[in-house]
């Protein structure tokens, strides 16, 4: 898989969250509820939608438990956190040093890609997982039935 290392700053970000696991995954109810009035938010940045987790603590592949519950994001990135809908709220995501890896494939293939990424890349690399935001980048016209479709994943990361 390519991937690049990137540090960015805060982005502000208007959407969409549940609290869920993996075990009651509530993601489709999410996005559907997010897309539907994805229309109403104004002063975008660009055209990419944020699918973002937030963990309780630092996210450790190796003791995951996947009744644990976390939050999830449906969002999308703005240059101000004015003209909010009334049914989204506001996060700022601080930002910091992040692995980016880009999936090629249909959503359900998404856990081959995480299995590389914390079983080969991360053991052999110079960086462990990071205590922040964890999130995925999807282009406009994302479909997650697609084969070829594509997602940048962005996993928090500091030097070992």
């Amino acid at each position: 898989m390519k991937y690049r290392i990137e540090t960015i700053g805060k982005k502000l970000l208007i959407g969409k969250h549940m609290e869920m696991s993996y075990v009651d995954n509530q993601t489709m109810d999410l996005w559907q509820s997010f897309m539907k009035s994805r229309h109403e938010v104004l002063n975008r940045v660009d055209t990419f939608y944020y699918s973002m987790q937030i963990y309780n603590d630092v996210f450790d592949y190796y003791k995951f438990n996947p009744a644990n519950t976390f939050v999830k994001w449906a969002a999308v990135e703005v240059k101000s956190h004015t003209a909010i809908p009334k049914c989204m709220e506001t996060y700022t995501l601080e930002g910091g040093t992040y692995v980016v890896f880009t999936h090629v494939g249909a959503a359900s293939e998404f856990a081959n890609s995480m299995k590389f990424i914390f079983e080969k890349w991360l053991p052999e690399s110079e960086y462990i997982v990071d205590d922040r935001e964890h999130f995925e980048m999807l282009p406009e016209h994302y479909n997650p039935v697609d084969d070829h479709a594509t997602e940048e994943i962005w996993v928090p990361v500091i030097k070992k």
